[in-house]
């Protein structure tokens, strides 16, 4: 591995601007406001381009082309369920999340926001929450470091445990540094890197194809789209469901500048994710094509096999950047995201209540490195799949807070004691239902897991409806604010 490889130069002229970013971003950092949430400053396009980002990933430009190029244009009913999920995300939750958040004690993390939203004394809802956290976010982080190292050990020919240690330590780097700022400004870069070369990739097998293979393998493929059976309709469609329980995605709501921004910010990012998934499943479709004589051994190197073949070296140096994007939008937001959960409500709030801002910057620091270290250790299992992995964190992330984050948005009578029960039955169901295999079984966890969560909080809160009068008020005033806007 030289330097006078230029898909290498370009890929380290990447990173050092990356990294120079985190360092600006660092100047503008002053306390732990900051740190987590950016102030609360974000414009809309920084917004979008974050929010979307930091939920596509590594799965987008490796799992999702991986799984088309093996599965055929079935998959697709994935990309439906997540287009329609984000939209009613955006639609339903993102103004009434930021302007809940605001009012109810100016939260910066969705354990202290539900802790002040129902006001519980007794802190298990908080306590719960924060374990939940941390448990899915570190399988969710180490899909992300998969992927680096896929991406490092085929287009360098590294060794993976190499390309682990150095793909986490790159991403470590700018977050550590950074926070928000640097993740939030880092992702928009990526976000249109990402889309460039979905878009570049496709488009070059097309117009080399002379033979036009390429667009018959296309047509061919379309009959895979009726084939899919009635539980994986279901399952691929279920994955929208997750949206209302992401706390990476969440974070960007609670920190754009004004909600009344909200309506442009999702124009803009609903087109990014439209265009970024129709690239995802074309690339997949012209591996197929491609590789036709030769199959690959790892589907989710086709979009990294297809660049590298297509394009020159400067060009394919830019879009294994570009990978490397997808991969460092979401673990970066992972990383901040369990941080804050670790110095804000784990830290500040059972072992220092009295501790400095300084000290708590320097707790949130410290834990996105422990977290890293965690995910890199599950990481370093090498056969495991991109998309397995994000598959079972976004389960358990939709399931657990999916329905208690709505409930608190809209529900009136929702109780703190409901709540509780709600992130449990939803947290442990995706756990023991992930577990069991055939038939009935066979069907996303979380499906199941998000509806028995939801019947679990109403049930709840039909047999014990009591609520304070103070829970009461600050509903009422939440949503006058929102009426006013």
């Amino acid at each position: 591995m030289s330097l006078n490889n230029p898909i290498l130069l370009t890929f380290v002229v990447y990173l050092v601007s990356i990294v120079g970013i985190g360092l600006i971003a660092f100047q503008r950092t002053q306390n732990i406001s900051d740190y987590l949430l950016g102030g609360r400053k974000l414009g809309p396009v920084v917004t979008a381009l974050s929010v979307g980002a930091s939920d596509m990933s590594g799965w987008l430009l490796l799992g999702l082309p991986g799984a088309i190029y093996v599965n055929g244009f079935g998959e697709v009913w994935l990309a439906i369920g997540l287009l329609t999920g984000a939209y009613i995300n955006w639609k339903v939750v993102a103004r009434p999340l930021r302007v809940f958040t605001v009012h109810v004690g100016d939260s910066l993390t969705l354990p202290d926001y539900l802790e002040r939203r129902f006001c519980d004394e007794t802190r298990m809802l908080r306590l719960l929450a924060s374990v939940v956290t941390l448990l899915f976010f570190i399988f969710y982080t180490a899909s992300g470091l998969v992927g680096g190292a896929i991406l490092f050990e085929s287009s360098f020919g590294v060794s993976y445990e190499i390309a682990l240690l150095v793909g986490g330590f790159i991403i470590v780097s700018y977050t550590f540094v950074g926070g928000f700022l640097a993740v939030s400004w880092t992702d928009a870069i990526q976000a249109l890197l990402m889309a460039g070369a979905l878009l570049a990739v496709p488009s070059m097998v097309l117009f080399t194809d002379a033979n036009g293979i390429g667009s018959g393998v296309v047509l061919d493929q379309l009959d895979s789209f009726l084939e899919v059976g009635f539980i994986g309709v279901l399952s691929l469609l279920a994955w929208g469901l997750g949206y209302p329980g992401q706390p990476h995605v969440l974070a960007r709501f609670m920190a754009i500048e004004d909600p009344k921004k909200i309506v442009s910010a999702r124009r803009f990012a609903m087109s990014w994710m439209l265009l970024v998934l129709t690239g995802s499943i074309l690339t997949g479709l012209m591996g197929v094509s491609y590789f036709v004589d030769e199959p690959l051994q790892n589907p989710e190197t086709v979009f990294i096999l297809l660049s590298n073949s297509l394009f020159n070296p400067w060009v394919a140096g830019i879009i294994t950047a570009a990978i490397l994007s997808a991969i460092m939008s979401t673990v970066d937001s992972q990383l901040l995201v369990a941080s804050s959960v670790i110095s804000q409500d784990f830290y500040r709030v059972f072992l220092r209540p009295g501790a400095s801002e300084r000290e708590l910057l320097g707790v949130s620091r410290m834990a996105v490195g422990f977290i890293a270290m965690l995910a890199i250790w599950i990481a370093s299992n090498k056969d495991s799949k991109v998309l397995d992995l994000v598959s079972y964190a976004w389960a358990g992330f939709g399931a657990s807070f999916g329905p208690v984050i709505l409930f608190s948005l809209f529900s009136r009578s929702m109780t703190s004691s409901a709540a509780l029960w709600g992130m449990g039955t939803g947290a442990l169901f995706v756990l023991v239902w992930g577990r069991l295999t055939g038939g009935i079984f066979d069907l996303y966890e979380l499906l199941p897991a998000f509806f028995l969560a939801c019947l679990t909080i109403k049930l709840h809160v039909s047999v014990w409806p009591q609520q304070s009068q103070s829970v009461l008020e600050g509903f009422d005033a939440a949503w006058v604010i929102l009426k006013r806007q």
